[in-house]
């Protein structure tokens, strides 16, 4: 298991190249679930008007390919600003599960000062999963994923 210093290093790296935007974002979902094993399913959601759709994953099929801003986690952190840790999501009453194995989520945006691009969800079978570190090295990420918008 990589540091999170190596994880951003590698992302950032293909951030800078000549790689496609898609191509970035898909590498980016590759690392975060090799480095991490507690991260079940690993995606990333492009916000397109007031919905989130699908870009990228890895992790079981999910039904939910999009998204309305305010719904479930994901549209909440959007419709609120803020990132999102859920130690526990089967005590939601808005959840929108991508499994029913789920038991914790965390969602970190990806921005540039106000304005949101999308954002990194990643699900994990285990209940509490999602630390302060787990946020700190997505919200690395997501920063360099947001330069290439």
């Amino acid at each position: 298991m990589k540091s999170a210093d190596e994880i951003v290093n590698r992302v950032e790296q293909m951030a800078n190249s000549a790689a496609s935007r898609d191509d970035v974002m898909r590498y980016a979902v590759q690392v975060l679930k090799e480095e991490r094993p507690h991260y079940d399913w690993v995606g990333i959601y492009l916000l397109e008007g007031d919905t989130l759709i699908i870009h990228n994953y890895i992790g079981k099929p999910t039904e939910h390919t999009s998204i309305p801003v305010g719904k479930g986690v994901c549209g909440l952190a959007v419709s609120e600003s803020v990132n999102q840790i859920v130690g526990d999501v089967t005590r939601l009453d808005n959840y929108l599960a991508c499994s029913v194995e789920t038991r914790s989520e965390i969602v970190v945006l990806i921005r540039r000062k106000t304005q949101i691009f999308g954002q990194i969800d990643i699900d994990s079978d285990l209940e509490n999963a999602f630390t302060e570190e787990d946020e700190s090295l997505l919200s690395r990420v997501a920063d360099s994923l947001a330069s290439r918008f």
